[in-house]
């Protein structure tokens, strides 16, 4: 936890209240005391800076001030095939670190029926991975998630639009044009399951305005994919 996130609820007058999972890493990870400073962050608001005043096993009181602004979102949109349950924590805390801002999860053929009755799309639980993923990042700002069970309707009715004015590239094992880099510009970016779309996905995903891109031979899996990419368009 490089910053600890507060909903506006846990302040009141400049005064926090930790409890819970944060006040467990305060005291176990950061060894925090009386008189101690902690970077500290309100929910889609700014940063700053927190004076603990008190602390023990049931709950802490911070002293905190708001006065930064969180780092820059990335001018990305991502469209993800649901991945696997195992593999949708580490890349929605992945997503959440890299300051993507918008995300889609979408079927595909290669998505299995069960993947989306997984508890982890539960909006607790995306809620919380996403908070982990900007205490990573010391980030404040809370990705907004889109769910889109159907492919083809939405390929086809609301695809067109979200990539209109933007770099809009499909990721894919099989393609002619390597990804580009470096291209800091407003960008959509499509990646698919483990093994990537099937033909016909493929050339809807074309037709709505997407442009066909590689990273390479070697296929990886998504959880490796995302960050690669991302790093490739919009390096540090």
């Amino acid at each position: 936890m490089n910053i600890l996130l507060l909903n506006p609820s846990d302040v009141a007058n400049n005064l926090a209240y930790v409890s819970g999972r944060q006040l467990a890493q305060l005291l176990t990870v950061h060894n925090s005391a009386v008189g101690d400073s902690v970077r500290v962050g309100m929910v889609d608001g700014q940063m700053g800076n927190g004076r603990v005043l008190s602390i023990d096993a049931q709950h802490a009181t911070l002293e905190v001030v708001f006065n930064l602004a969180p780092p820059s979102p990335l001018p990305l949109t991502l469209i993800l095939a649901l991945p696997r349950p195992k593999m949708l924590r580490r890349t929605l805390q992945t997503v959440a670190t890299m300051g993507v801002k918008q995300l889609y999860l979408i079927n595909s053929f290669r998505v299995e029926k069960s993947y989306w009755q997984s508890p982890l799309l539960a909006p607790e639980a995306i809620a919380e991975d996403f908070r982990l993923g900007l205490e990573q990042a010391r980030d404040t700002v809370l990705p907004q998630l889109h769910v889109r069970k159907r492919f083809k309707p939405f390929v086809e009715d609301e695809l067109p639009a979200l990539v209109k004015n933007t770099t809009a590239l499909l990721a894919h094992p099989v393609a002619d044009q390597r990804c580009p880099i470096n291209i800091h510009a407003p960008t959509t970016l499509v990646i698919g399951p483990e093994g990537g779309f099937i033909s016909y996905e493929v050339e809807l995903l074309e037709a709505a305005g997407c442009s066909t891109v590689h990273l390479g031979s070697r296929i990886l899996r998504v959880e490796t994919a995302v960050p690669a990419l991302i790093s490739r368009l919009f390096p540090a």
